[in-house]
């Protein structure tokens, strides 16, 4: 037997959802292609064929296998997503079931506190906790702005400078990635991602360093995979994200932004817009200096932007269910005219 099912990050939580017969193996996903599932069971790797479409499944899914045939995905305990790059309006499965996601960035210009609030605000509404880990520690003279910064923008972080080529810093990321836990990372291509990966995993993969003069990166991992790590725990590794736009996540940004909220929950108008109006707190934050007022810009774009998509995600999802609707239909309409 080559991992037991715990070491996999098989829990209760999954447990309940089936009875298993002696024909069917619960199977952790390790990769999505278009038509085939590469997955892990306590017997060694598998190559599943999907029931459902493949946008439905992620890396970290667990699925019950019947021979080669592989369930829906069961319940999960967390799932990353984002809006679907591009112009189509429907929601993208980055990673599931993932316990940490970490949120790389450099000590260096590609840092960003605008950015971290973005992936902060979709790990929250993710159900992930959140790590970042600030890579180029060893080409900075004081590495504590950085993770005074990082640290302030939720009470939930933790936040770790390392040197990613470096086996003992690197290796203190072991806690997030070990005895079956499951650790993602995300960030701009080109932070130290695949470097990361390769000392947490003992694997060889190519890296891209990041260009100095402009801080940005090249891209190195171009899927996701589900990797075992040398201490017990799986690492989810994913393409660097030109953009990233949230969807269903009123509840991560409401996280991020609690500060802000929780003024607002004291504003004299239910409805203020905290601009002009009388009573209100956030304003009244502002002029004390006790926070700033681009914060509270980020805050206005971030709602302004995941209520837009979620809308427009929302109406995609009921053209979808209509045309279903009307597909069906016309097939029951046919088939019925056929036994005539």
């Amino acid at each position: 037997m080559t991992d037991t099912l715990a070491t996999l990050g098989w829990t209760p939580h999954f447990a309940r959802q089936v009875d298993l017969d002696d024909d069917m193996a619960p199977t952790r996903i390790t990769a999505v292609h278009r038509s085939r599932l590469d997955g892990l069971q306590a017997y060694g790797t598998v190559s599943l064929s999907p029931t459902a479409a493949a946008g439905l499944y992620a890396v970290g899914d667990w699925v019950i296998a019947t021979g080669a045939a592989a369930s829906e995905p069961l319940d999960r305990t967390t799932a990353i997503t984002r809006r679907a790059a591009g112009e189509e309006s429907k929601p993208q499965l980055i990673a599931a079931n993932v316990d940490t996601l970490g949120i790389v960035t450099s000590c260096n210009a590609d840092f960003n506190v605008a950015r971290l609030e973005r992936y902060l605000a979709m790990c929250g509404a993710s159900g992930c906790m959140p790590l970042v880990i600030l890579t180029k520690a060893d080409l900075v003279d004081d590495v504590s702005d950085y993770i005074r910064q990082a640290e302030r923008l939720s009470p939930l972080l933790t936040a770790i400078a390392i040197n990613a080529k470096d086996d003992e810093d690197v290796a203190r990321l072991s806690p997030w990635c070990s005895n079956g836990q499951t650790l993602a990372l995300v960030g701009s291509s080109g932070v130290g991602k695949t470097t990361i990966q390769n000392r947490l995993t003992g694997q060889i993969d190519t890296t891209q360093d990041i260009r100095e003069d402009d801080a940005k990166g090249r891209h190195t991992t171009t899927n996701r995979n589900l990797r075992a790590t040398t201490t017990g725990g799986w690492l989810i590794d994913t393409p660097g994200m030109r953009e990233l736009r949230l969807v269903d996540a009123e509840e991560g940004v409401e996280d991020v932004f609690g500060d802000i909220t929780d003024l607002a929950a004291q504003c004299k108008f239910n409805d203020c817009a905290h601009q002009t109006e009388p009573g209100c707190a956030v304003r009244a934050a502002i002029e004390a200096g006790d926070l700033d007022a681009d914060r509270l810009e980020r805050w206005r774009k971030l709602e302004r932007e995941n209520r837009f998509n979620t809308a427009t995600v929302g109406e995609n999802r009921a053209h979808m269910k209509r045309l279903q609707k009307m597909y069906n239909e016309g097939k029951e309409r046919g088939a019925a005219k056929r036994r005539r």
